[in-house]
């Protein structure tokens, strides 16, 4: 499968993907309360460290091994299996003391559906993982748009019929299982191997240091709802996660779509032995403008998307959702350098990089939770600039980019978003940061926002202008043959 084409795949998954978890995000927003979906996030959070260790990196060893023989396959689920069963215990034996910590009761019944979806979720990661490693990302596409379809129904199911914050748990685990039953249907990969003794180590090898990464990176991100939680209480702590939850559209978007594509495509390049300098500034220039551009318009329209997406029981996390726009933004840059340090070997760095960025999101979440959601949002933007700096100092020592490279790139992705921020800019500057009146319109009223965004790529000779072209050239050449 050519690259162009398996991002267009992976862009109409998560697209979809989005489509659906927006229109369920809206929904629930209206039915369950600040303080329910605080006690999910909360556990959540909770559960992404165990997460960061789920399969001790083993997918991505497969994604990345040379050759992957029958010993590789096999030592590759061994360690996920045996890794899923470990950790659905701890939870099942953890969920008591951790409700008893944060006096939630209701904590118990969600780890509790939340360990058994740790005991399954090996069947679908094994398949997965094959399936990445040979780029059939239609077929990864299909999974995942049904297991969004099946946890958004069953979510909004059950917290209509009054379940509370366990409804999201239930859907979790309704998403896993119908993943894997479509998984067997269509991936045509084993889902499961015989575990072994054997080759076990150089997936530990490997996913050791990958594992130290994701954990440190985990800490970061969860740790200001964690001590949210814990010091404000679980209705900050859901003023923050539905902050973070509209602030992440543009990873689920976008980040998400791109790092399931650079992960096997810098590897595949780094396999044949190409330079991947030219690769990453492209990749560069592609996310930043995007996302710059995405975070501009949300950072000015905060409110006005707030309340159209989840109603005006949430005002008061619209600050917040302004500073994380900004953070966001600032941390871009070091986000795109994961995958290529990870496809050329270079765990050290990778570790070095998410230790850099976890230590200064932490001294910031740590300091910002004694006042509040906006305070953490506020000190995270600092964070993650020097994050970022950090990141691309470590990444050039790799990949031997040009700095005046990947000035150029950052140079025109800020123009663009500098222009496409222009009508958002104007209707602050009229209406007020606050605008009165219904938001939809408002919003309506800046979509002309999308059109000086395709202006200013053609302006500034941005490579999205050329990847829009070819889009439109491949659209066009399908219509005259289906003519």
């Amino acid at each position: 499968m050519s690259t162009r084409r398996a991002i267009a795949l992976s862009f109409l998954d998560r697209y979809a993907g989005l489509v659906i978890h927006v229109g369920s995000s809206m929904v629930l927003a209206r039915i369950m309360k600040p303080a329910e979906i605080g006690i999910y996030s909360v556990v959540m959070v909770l559960l992404s460290f165990v997460a960061a260790f789920r399969d001790f990196g083993a997918g991505q060893y497969l994604v990345q091994n040379r050759f992957a023989s029958e010993e590789v396959m096999r030592g590759t689920f061994t360690v996920q299996a045996g890794l899923g069963l470990l950790f659905a215990m701890a939870l099942a034996l953890g969920a008591l003391p951790v409700a008893r910590f944060y006096a939630e009761p209701e904590m118990v019944g969600i780890m509790l559906v939340l360990a058994l979806n740790f005991l399954v979720t090996p069947l679908m990661a094994f398949p997965h993982a094959q399936l990445v490693r040979d780029m059939r990302f239609g077929t990864i596409a299909t999974v995942r748009f049904a297991g969004a379809l099946a946890h958004g129904s069953s979510a909004i199911s059950l917290a209509w019929l009054g379940w509370g914050a366990i409804s999201l748990a239930w859907a979790n685990l309704a998403a896993t299982l119908v993943g894997i039953a479509v998984t067997a249907m269509l991936a045509h990969r084993p889902m499961f191997k015989r575990p072994t003794r054997h080759g076990l180590k150089p997936v530990f090898a490997f996913g050791g240091t990958l594992t130290v990464a994701s954990l440190v990176t985990t800490l970061r991100t969860g740790a200001p709802e964690l001590l949210i939680g814990k010091l404000q209480g679980m209705t900050d702590a859901g003023l923050l996660s539905r902050a973070q939850g509209l602030v992440s559209m543009f990873q689920q978007l976008v980040l998400d779509a791109v790092g399931s594509i650079t992960t096997p495509y810098f590897s595949r390049e780094a396999r044949e032995g190409r330079p991947l300098a030219e690769s990453f500034c492209k990749v560069l220039e592609l996310v930043v403008g995007l996302g710059w551009a995405f975070f501009a318009a949300t950072a000015l329209l905060a409110y006005p998307m707030v309340r159209v997406l989840y109603g005006d029981q949430w005002d008061d996390a619209v600050l917040t959702v302004r500073w994380l726009a900004l953070a966001s933004a600032a941390g871009l840059p070091g986000l795109i350098c994961y995958a290529p340090l990870v496809a050329l070997g270079a765990l050290g760095s990778v570790v070095k990089g998410t230790a850099f960025a976890g230590a200064t999101g932490l001294l910031a979440a740590a300091i910002g939770a004694f006042h509040g959601p906006v305070a953490v949002a506020q000190l995270l933007v600092p964070a993650s600039l020097v994050s970022s700096a950090y990141w691309l100092y470590l990444a050039r020592r790799h990949l031997a980019f040009d700095w005046p490279a990947v000035n150029a790139a950052l140079g025109r992705s800020t123009s663009v978003a500098l222009v496409s921020a222009i009508v958002p800019t104007l209707i602050v500057l009229v209406l007020g940061w606050r605008p009165a009146g219904n938001s939809l319109l408002v919003l309506l009223v800046a979509s002309p926002a999308a059109l000086l965004f395709v202006l200013a790529l053609r302006v500034f000779r941005h490579a999205l202008w050329a990847e829009l072209v070819r889009a439109c050239q491949s659209i066009a050449w399908l219509k005259r043959i289906g003519s």
